[in-house]
């Protein structure tokens, strides 16, 4: 029997951080005990030399290749558990972790169960109890927070109340690896780390790879010693998934130089990528309870999706306003023949959708500018670089004066760039200018790298050590302008493709640009689609964690169950209006089939229903003549549902709520008026009622998300009809038309 840290030694050869392979340690942490068995045959393949702490064994070299069941004395409450009992069910999906609470010697212990590779592992460790830990009750709060700052930091006051340790921070990773600290709760002896960046070899590749995987991590005491794993076999296990997976040395030593004990971190998971960290630091070693790590995941996961969503409403609102704007611009280029001269008419637009100090228009030997530019002879100089030494149609760069300012004689007003080339055969370009950003990057530390020399078998090795000091180091960056970031790229692309849907292009360049913005319209539009189906799984997801607190609830009071069923409420909440989004690009993407239908029916039963729905059993619904439509069966379902469900719901509040229906034929067309004696829509407010998740001022009151109308409103489209309106102080009638059925 020999440890896997031994055998570890034997092959590890590194010199970054990033090749340290930190997923096989080869121990874990003293909180944990482990087994890991065979997942065909059951036997026993590895161990935590300290299980013979809880379990009554009297050798553990006699437990390799036996079962569980051979040693009833040993690990009879293991046996008898449903876990064990049903392993098959329990570790069908691999990497999935199952939890459940078993009595080991009369003392009360987590028990996990994971499926890793071709092994199962059985994971220990014990129940604590904290009487006095408060829960914040305002964890239901993520989702009405419009401000991305005010959202963190209201996760980590939560957060507080049940890890409580003396330093909480949010950790945001930047696109080259390196991250920002941009949120902080800390008890007030201890230094802030607020708005300071740390190197990406802090955090490597392959450790970030492993938050992605396992996204709860404790060390409850960097200073203890790790307890070997032992084995039969020389293959090392693959650790990934265990709670306790032992601390590599050099994060250790990272957190020893912090003057901190002990640490947790949360992944912030967005859009399937690892967008952060929570990660919590402790002066004196502290283990965080099974159950309440749990649950700090669960807020962490509100918090990034609520974050998620309100990052989507904003980008929605800014591709709405860029459309208007391009909208705009394309009236006026339809105004002119040329190109040249639609875009000088409108260069100062041009240059300030992307957020540019200067533009400049280079056509054969004309050169145009606007804003902040370099000198002419200057941009004929960049034109021509660009001309010889680019490939794409668009080249971005922020360190342009840094890498080129030498060879182009460039000025500080040219430090970024962004150049599009609309035709390079006629040297005719568009450039964006950004002016030198005197940029200061606050480091934790000097993120300098620094080697020292170790010995291992008689070698003479290196290996990165980790920061013995992390006082504020500032790096002045010279050469550099703002990044352009992928609003200002879009905002550039849409001028592209503005110039080329109105320049008289020949056909098949026309057709492909057509494809282009089709394909880029779906993709904007089918956000609303990604997000209910992507969030649907993490929603069910907290949803069953909730219920599992609710279930394992030790503290019986009435406010503890009121705040975790105010969870399932705001996740069933959320889960409807996703739903409700859902069929928004559904509405768009659907297949559809036209035919003669009849309505009666449908309205009817759409009406009974809605009157339950909303509790208003005493609305008066007068259904007329109801001629047949032409309209696809499910999208008319859908309209009617929408419609009449708003007209019951607004009119819910009058002494004598009242909705009338009522079908006309004409020449070619059917048009049905649904009348209410409701709320009324306001003057100042009408221009919005299509718009998704705009809702009136004085329908706050009711329940409600503004996406019904917007179903409405591109059902009707698709179907070859229209909707409308007419309202005022008495009520709303929404008016349908629909194509009349051939005859």
């Amino acid at each position: 029997m020999v440890s896997l840290i031994d055998r570890l030694k034997r092959f590890m050869n590194f010199i970054e951080c990033h090749e340290e392979p930190i997923h096989i340690p080869g121990s874990i942490q003293s909180f944990g005990y482990l087994i890991g068995i065979d997942a065909e045959s059951r036997t026993i393949t590895f161990l935590s030399r300290n299980i013979s702490d809880i379990f009554k064994i009297e050798s553990l070299d006699k437990l390799f290749g036996r079962e569980l069941t051979d040693f009833p004395e040993s690990f009879q409450s293991i046996i008898d558990s449903e876990i064990y009992t049903s392993l098959d069910k329990f570790t069908r999906r691999k990497n999935e972790t199952y939890f459940d609470k078993v009595f080991i010697e009369k003392k009360e212990f987590h028990f996990s169960v994971f499926r890793s590779g071709n092994h199962i592992f059985l994971e220990f460790e014990e129940v604590l109890v904290n009487p006095d830990k408060r829960i914040s009750n305002k964890y239901d709060n993520f989702y009405v927070i419009d401000n991305q700052q005010d959202l963190w930091n209201h996760l980590l006051e939560t957060l507080s109340k049940v890890v409580n340790y003396d330093r909480i921070m949010v950790y945001k990773f930047m696109m080259d690896g390196s991250g920002k600290v941009i949120a902080e709760r800390k008890n007030e002896e201890m230094e802030s780390f607020m708005g300071l960046h740390y190197p990406e070899s802090d955090i490597p590749k392959q450790a970030r790879e492993l938050y992605l995987k396992k996204r709860k991590r404790i060390f409850s005491n960097v200073y203890a010693e790790t307890v070997p794993v032992l084995s039969k076999t020389e293959e090392p296990i693959d650790l990934t998934f265990s709670a306790s997976r032992g601390m590599s040395p050099v994060h250790g030593q990272y957190l020893k130089n912090f003057g901190v004990s002990s640490s947790f971190s949360v992944s912030i998971i967005i859009d399937d990528q690892l967008w952060g960290l929570v990660t919590c630091q402790n002066i004196k070693p502290k283990h965080i309870d099974l159950e309440d790590r749990v649950q700090a995941g669960i807020f962490t996961a509100l918090a990034a999706n609520a974050y998620s969503s309100f990052r989507s409403k904003g980008e929605l609102s800014y591709r709405l306003e860029l459309n208007e704007k391009l909208l705009q611009m394309k009236t006026e280029f339809l105004k002119h023949h040329n190109l040249l001269d639609s875009l000088i008419e409108c260069k100062s637009e041009i240059r300030s959708l992307p957020d540019a100090d200067g533009l400049a228009i280079v056509s054969d030997e004309s050169i145009i500018t606007d804003g902040n530019t370099p000198t002419p002879n200057t941009i004929a100089r960049i034109a021509q670089w660009a001309l010889e030494y680019t490939e794409a149609p668009i080249y971005t760069s922020r360190n342009f004066l840094k890498d080129h300012g030498e060879e182009l004689e460039l000025s500080e007003n040219a430090a970024g760039v962004i150049i599009y080339f609309v035709e390079r055969d006629k040297n005719e370009m568009l450039i964006w200018f950004r002016k030198e950003f005197d940029e200061h990057i606050d480091w934790a530390g000097n993120p300098t790298k620094k080697i020292e020399v170790f010995s291992q078998n008689g070698e003479d090795k290196q290996m990165i050590s980790p920061r013995t000091s992390f006082r504020i180091f500032t790096e002045n960056i010279k050469g550099h302008s703002k990044r352009w970031n992928s609003r200002n790229v879009s905002a550039v692309q849409a001028v592209r493709d503005l110039i080329l849907e109105t320049s008289h292009k020949n056909y098949n360049a026309i057709k492909r640009l057509n494809d282009e913005l089709k394909k880029v319209n779906e993709e904007l539009d089918s956000f609303s689609y990604t997000i209910s189906h992507d969030l649907g799984t993490p929603l069910t997801v907290m949803k069953l964690n909730a219920q599992m607190l609710l279930g394992n609830l030790t503290d019986n009071s009435e406010k503890s169950k009121t705040k975790i069923n105010t969870i399932i409420d705001e996740i069933d909440s959320m889960a409807e209006m996703m739903q409700d989004v859902l069929q928004l690009s559904r509405a768009k993407y659907s297949e559809i089939q036209l035919e003669s239908l009849t309505t009666h029916l449908t309205i009817q039963k759409i009406s009974e229903n809605a009157k339950m729905t909303y509790g208003s059993a005493n609305s008066e619904v007068i259904i007329g003549e109801c001629p047949d439509v032409m309209a696809d069966k499910t999208l008319l379902h859908q309209v009617f549902l929408n419609i009449i469900n708003n007209a019951v719901k607004y009119s819910s509040h009058h002494d004598l709520p009242k909705v009338e229906i009522e079908g006309t034929e004409e020449e070619h067309t059917v048009v049905y008026r649904i009348s209410d004696n409701g709320i009324g829509i306001p003057e100042g407010e009408k221009h919005k009622m299509f718009k998704i998740f705009n809702r009136m001022d004085n329908a706050k009151k009711f329940k409600g998300n503004g996406v019904g109308l917007s179903i409405v409103h591109r059902i009707m489209k698709r179907i070859g009809g229209n909707v409308d309106y007419e309202s005022n102080k008495e009520g709303t009638s929404f008016i349908l038309t629909f194509k009349k059925p051939y005859i």
